[in-house]
């Protein structure tokens, strides 16, 4: 089954949207977040997408909402699919289903810790993970201030100099100045 079929397959039932053919076999749609489970569900246990690639999360800040896609693979079809979902930023919560996929639950854990997109019901999502002592605001969304927390947290180390690289590459290349 080619991936427009399965498409229109599941369009009515689930509510999809369009399908984005990015090449090759690999293709996205998107999908509301009450259908996503029923979706997720069917695609595995009926046609073959049995393998979680990866779940990821996009700050559309401006928009005020996350952008979860999971991308799942058919091995026997070698295919995959990324399900769109979209989350409300100030919410930041997602339906966790470390129950289809017990790996589901270490990138849910990190999407806590690095955007702060909570999974209610996910094994140890409260447990730190990689930031250790952390406190300040998950470091992945973007209104997360990268220049001024390094500013605050760590000291000026003077002596540093910034070359252009042309010209610095000129100097070691060509000492004499030829």
């Amino acid at each position: 089954m080619e991936m427009r079929h399965l498409h229109a397959l599941l369009k009515q039932r689930h509510s999809l949207g369009q399908l984005e053919p990015k090449g090759g076999k690999l293709a996205f749609v998107t999908v509301p977040r009450e259908n996503l489970r029923g979706l997720l569900t069917e695609l595995r246990d009926v046609h073959g997408f049995t393998h979680l690639v990866l779940l990821t999360a996009v700050d559309w800040m401006e928009d005020g909402l996350f952008q979860l896609t999971y991308m799942l693979n058919n091995r026997g079809r070698d295919m995959t699919l990324g399900i769109r979902v979209m989350l409300d930023r100030q919410e930041a919560q997602g339906d966790s289903i470390h129950d289809l996929w017990p790996t589901a639950a270490t990138y849910q854990r990190e999407l806590k810790e690095m955007f702060g997109i909570d999974f209610p019901g996910s094994p140890r999502i409260d447990e730190e993970f990689i930031l250790e002592g952390w406190t300040d605001l998950p470091p992945y969304r973007r209104d997360f201030d990268s220049l001024a927390y390094s500013q605050q947290t760590y000291a000026e180390r003077p002596g540093r100099v910034t070359h252009d690289p042309r010209e610095y590459m000129k100097s070691k290349l060509y000492p004499d100045g030829v």
